[in-house]
This record gives structure tokens, C-alpha cells and sequence, in this order.
């Protein structure tokens, strides 16, 4: 299978797809560079999975998609609103409190009952694999400096 980009007439740039020995008049679809780029893609051999990132980028990962709206990307959250996680007493704290609270929402000790005007989503989808990379890279990043959570510990944390 082939691809080439060539200029159509109203419609822009128009992606031509064709199979070795089809002529260019093969099939045509519109939507230019993008659909390109997947023709490219065919080659690339089926059942291939990305491989797994290590713990520490996949708390990044988790981190960056879910938690950066509210916590900020430095950690330092939004004063009044959305709490700091630099510095926390929950997350350099014990294991199991901060694992309930981003897991179950149960609140600690540590943040009490209307300090701050929103809630904390539960992050209960996340794996126990997964909510010990996210822990662990909130206890040490933003200037905190608490020990790695395993994923036993998240499972003790929630009675599993």
C-alpha cells in the first residue's frame, strides 16, 4: 500500500491511497496530512502493544491527566479552592489516609470538613499498580520527600 498527498480542486488536499499494482485512481479520501499519516500506519505490524511505562512515569502520566486541572502542575493546588499537595501533611503523611481519600474520598483528620469549597473526585478506577505510581509521585515531587508506595500497600489501605 502506498500514499501520496496531492492538491484536489475545492477540496483541498486530498490523500490517495492505492494497493502495489492499483492505479492512482484507487480509492480517494479527503482529509489531507492526517489520513496520510494513517496510510503509514498499515505497515506497522498488527498486535503490537506500546510498551509499559516504568512506575515513576506512569504516576507522571496519571498525575498530568487527572489531577493538574485542580492541584496545579507545580503542586501548589489554587489557594481557597483547590488544596496544595507541596508540603501536605496527608500526602507525606501515613499510606493509607491519602490512598482512601484519592481512592474513596473518605477525608482525613488532615483536611477538614470545609477548608476548601470543592470536592476531591474518587479516583477508585485506578488499579492498585497505578494508585501506588500516582502516590508515589506525589510524595516526591513538589519538595516532598516521603517513601515510595507499592502496590501491597494500597490493597492493605483498602482492605483488599
Amino acid at each position: 500500500m502506498g500514499a501520496r498527498v496531492s492538491r484536489g480542486g475545492n477540496s483541498g488536499r486530498v490523500a490517495v491511497l492505492t494497493h502495489r499494482g492499483a492505479s492512482a485512481s484507487g480509492i480517494m479520501f479527503a482529509g489531507g496530512a492526517m489520513l496520510a499519516g494513517c496510510a503509514m500506519l498499515v505497515g506497522c505490524s498488527p498486535g503490537a502493544a506500546p510498551l509499559p511505562l516504568a512506575p515513576v512515569q506512569r504516576g507522571e502520566q496519571i498525575y498530568a491527566g487527572n489531577c493538574v486541572p485542580c492541584h496545579q502542575p507545580d503542586g501548589h493546588g489554587i489557594a481557597h479552592v483547590y488544596p496544595a499537595l507541596a508540603g501536605s501533611v496527608l500526602v507525606n503523611g501515613e499510606v493509607a489516609p491519602l490512598a482512601r481519600w484519592v481512592l474513596k474520598g473518605e477525608r482525613s483528620a488532615a483536611i477538614p470538613e470545609g477548608r476548601y469549597t470543592t470536592r476531591m473526585p474518587q479516583y477508585g478506577w485506578l488499579n492498585d499498580a497505578d494508585a501506588a505510581a500516582l502516590l508515589t509521585h506525589l510524595r516526591s515531587h513538589f519538595g516532598n520527600t516521603a517513601g515510595a508506595v507499592q502496590a501491597a500497600d494500597i490493597a492493605r489501605a483498602m482492605s483488599r
